[in-house]
């Protein structure tokens, strides 16, 4: 703000001619400034009304205005949906900034959550492999999402299943080595809640429980571990990535049925949880696992593990017809007479 004063010494000083640059030193007034104020007439006006005073500058227009609607609603809807979520959202329906500019606007409308305060407890690599259960519900019911994440590298196989039963574990932990391409030394569970939450049974009707996952664990060469819930050097690794399950993938998002559901899920593995930067290692898993943890795992098992007390299903047996033998009776004088 300039006081009416000094344009008005401007203005008669010019008129001596003055030059603007003299004047610019003088004033302390900017030679751009007493340009503007000759361009726009400020100089010419009445200079009796006091001080000028500047109003706030008009807000230009940006490229996500037209789509600040998609975000507003999506967020009324889905409070807690994450930034890269919105941003693919409104790059699908055309918005072509980037991506700090879409960050920026939601911190504006939903306020940051306070960070937790964990201490974290790092593994070497192919050392630890950490596995639990997630329950979701759906239109159609309940399903439980098998989460195996590598403590070293952060990479994640998951899968949903209609129960949580030990064949579903089992079969689970056999499709999650298969995509590590080996074994990790130990998995940990929470409290070992995942082995012995069993609904099948052997043929003589008793429960499968922990002597079942111990012979798994030893046809595929790991040892089980247990962890107490909610310390931060255990169970890091597996809490934050059911968290990111909800938040990045299953909330806000439909699904037709159970195909629909894991083949969206492992197009989500692959194209988005295990190719982005991870926030504590600030390396994508897919990488840090390729360089680092690969190698370093157990090798397969020759073959599949074949579980305690599985029935072989073999071809049901032919059943035969019982022999017709066809009898004709006749009278008892026919027979005396052949025996004569």
């Amino acid at each position: 703000m300039h006081r009416w004063e000094t344009r008005m010494l401007l203005k008669h000083y010019l008129d001596q001619g003055i030059s603007k640059t003299e004047l610019s030193k003088l004033f302390g007034v900017s030679r751009r400034t007493i340009h503007t104020w000759i361009a726009e007439g400020e100089l010419d006006r009445d200079l009796s009304s006091g001080d000028t005073r500047y109003g706030p500058r008009q807000r230009r227009p940006h490229k996500l205005d037209a789509y600040k609607g998609i975000i507003e609603a999506r967020l009324k809807d889905f409070p807690k949906l994450s930034v890269q979520r919105l941003f693919e959202e409104v790059r699908a329906a055309g918005y072509t900034g980037g991506y700090s500019r879409v960050r920026d606007y939601v911190r504006e409308i939903r306020p940051t959550e306070a960070k937790e305060s964990v201490e974290r407890f790092e593994t070497p690599p192919g050392r630890q492999a950490q596995v639990d259960f997630a329950t979701f519900t759906l239109p159609w019911g309940r399903r439980h999402a098998l989460l195996v994440v590598l403590g070293h590298s952060r990479l994640l196989w998951l899968r949903f299943y209609r129960r949580q039963t030990m064949a579903v574990l089992l079969e689970g932990l056999e499709s999650a080595f298969d995509r590590f391409g080996g074994v990790p030394a130990e998995l940990l569970f929470d409290q070992m809640r995942a082995m012995v939450l069993s609904d099948d049974r052997t043929s003589d009707g008793k429960l499968i429980l922990n002597a079942e996952f111990l012979r798994f664990s030893a046809h595929w060469g790991f040892v089980a571990r247990s962890c107490r819930a909610y310390r931060a050097q255990t169970k890091g690794k597996v809490e934050r990535p059911i968290r990111y399950l909800r938040e990045n993938f299953f909330y806000g998002r439909a699904f037709v049925n159970d195909a629909d559901l894991n083949e969206q899920a492992a197009r989500w593995l692959e194209g988005t949880a295990n190719v982005r930067i991870h926030g504590v290692t600030g390396e994508r898993p897919i990488d840090r696992f390729e360089r680092d943890e690969r190698g370093i795992l157990h090798p397969l098992a020759a073959r599949p593990y074949r579980r305690l007390g599985a029935q072989q299903i073999t071809a049901p047996q032919r059943r035969l017809s019982p022999l017709r033998i066809d009898v004709v009776k006749r009278p008892l004088g026919d027979y005396a007479e052949v025996a004569q």
